[in-house]
């Protein structure tokens, strides 16, 4: 019972965060073992797969696994930047400087006119961005680009 109870709840936890990618998500078990998957159940053991064995949060960074997305707004690996940066790209947003929010801005590839603006903004919507201590980086990727996109000069640079 225990084992199936789990299984549910890891299926769960992987359909709500990745439902955008089908009913299993994407990652092995999805591009891999349960290629074909029709049924609720294969479904459920593609997500459970996806979910535990950490593929699917590789995937989503690095774009692979089925996991790419052809028209997101930023590209070049800054979901991957993020995420391995998610803690110090907070303390620097707060700040409105430091190393980690600069090479940010140099991945996405703000021009030197526009990096005050970047960090100010970065600053200014920290609350935005950073919301709680859930926080992930696919949720601060989402809201960068959210507050890029209200940026005249910010815009620009996602594509």
């Amino acid at each position: 019972m225990k084992k199936v109870l789990l299984s549910v709840v890891l299926a769960s936890a992987s359909f709500s965060s990745f439902a955008a990618y089908g009913p299993a998500g994407c990652g092995l078990g999805t591009e891999v073992v349960f290629q074909n998957a029709d049924e609720w159940h294969e479904h459920v053991l593609a997500a459970t797969t996806n979910g535990t064995s950490g593929n699917q949060t590789f995937g989503m960074t690095s774009g692979t696994l089925g996991c790419d997305v052809p028209d997101a707004p930023l590209a070049g690996g800054v979901a991957l930047f993020i995420n391995d940066n998610l803690e110090p790209l907070a303390v620097d947003s707060a700040k409105g400087e430091g190393e980690t929010l600069n090479a940010l801005a140099d991945l996405i590839g703000v021009e030197s006119q526009d990096k005050a603006v970047f960090q100010r903004e970065m600053q200014a919507n920290f609350d935005v961005i950073f919301a709680s201590s859930q926080v992930t980086s696919q949720t601060a990727y989402e809201d960068i680009v959210g507050v890029m996109a209200k940026s005249p000069e910010l815009s620009k640079y996602l594509g």
